[in-house]
């Protein structure tokens, strides 16, 4: 009964991980990729 309990949380604990990580790439591509294509409006003042 113990080792079915620990595979569920471990199996809790690695979906957790893995959502995040998956929302890290997303995030670390949106800021490294797409934000310098589209500057927001602090980035053009300091080009004037």
């Amino acid at each position: 009964m113990l080792a079915e309990i620990f595979h569920w949380w471990l199996g809790v604990g690695l979906t957790i991980v893995a959502v995040g990580l998956v929302f890290g790439i997303i995030g670390g591509y949106l800021k490294k990729v797409v934000a310098p294509q589209h500057p927001g409006r602090r980035q053009r003042r300091e080009e004037d």
